[in-house]
């Protein structure tokens, strides 16, 4: 039988399995905490810091999507610094990204009270958008870089390995090894990383090319034909 941890959180007394995580011991106690690059299916990073708590003792706000349960550890999960730290991250994520198409964000967002015109100077990340397969297209002007995508791609679940982070500091986005066309990468094209996305960054061909405006019959041509090519392409020399 494993060991079991009392802690408090929010001034509720709550037992957990040893090894769990603040975040799913809040969730036992039946409290909700934001979050945007968890995902239950995905390795937790901290990455995003929206689901930040406050823990007695601690000098900085804890991410609590991997923040261990700790014996007697006193846990606040809406204090006022959490809520200022998580609007904080909305809004300087709404200042950068098209959060255009990532309704969960922004109902935390507007369950936040987070202002999107705080930081008016702040460039926007406008990346054009990425065509290069006839499956899904990557709008990376939607990009929050949760790293969920990646992780799918890799040990979480396909193991093929075809996406990382590329670039630096404001530079940074997801991409392919030498910025190769997803064709000529290790892609399985098995949609997975679609599937996991938060904000639309990623999306199915067919759907994009529908709001686009085209009709059903032009995409099932366009896709087919698109396939066709690429099929009888030969292989990169590279």
């Amino acid at each position: 039988m494993s060991e079991s941890i009392s802690l408090t959180i929010n001034g509720q007394p709550v037992t957990v399995p040893a090894g769990t995580t603040l975040l799913k011991a809040a969730e036992q106690a039946g409290i909700s905490i934001p979050t945007i690059c968890y995902h239950d299916y995905c390795t937790a990073n901290g990455l995003c810091r929206l689901c930040v708590v406050e823990v007695e003792g601690s000098r900085t706000l804890v991410a609590s999507c991997v923040a261990k349960a700790a014996p007697n550890m006193q846990v606040q999960t809406h204090s006022e610094r959490v809520l200022r730290a998580r609007r904080t991250v909305l809004e300087m994520l709404e200042a950068s990204v098209d959060l255009s198409e990532a309704p969960e964000i922004q109902a935390f967002s507007q369950e936040l009270n987070a202002d999107p015109q705080r930081f008016p100077d702040a460039e926007k990340r406008q990346p054009p958008v990425v065509d290069d397969n006839p499956m899904y297209v990557r709008d990376y002007a939607k990009c929050v870089l949760c790293w969920r995508c990646v992780q799918v791609c890799a040990e979480d679940a396909q193991y093929t390995f075809a996406i990382n982070f590329t670039g630096r500091g404001f530079e940074t986005q997801i991409g392919t090894f030498f910025e190769k066309p997803l064709p000529d990468t290790s892609c399985v094209f098995c949609g997975q990383c679609v599937g996991v996305c938060p904000t639309n960054a990623l999306k199915p061909k067919r759907q994009w090319l529908m709001e686009q405006g085209y009709s059903t019959d032009e995409i099932m041509d366009m896709t087919r034909t698109e396939r066709r090519r690429r099929k009888r392409a030969p292989l990169s020399a590279e």
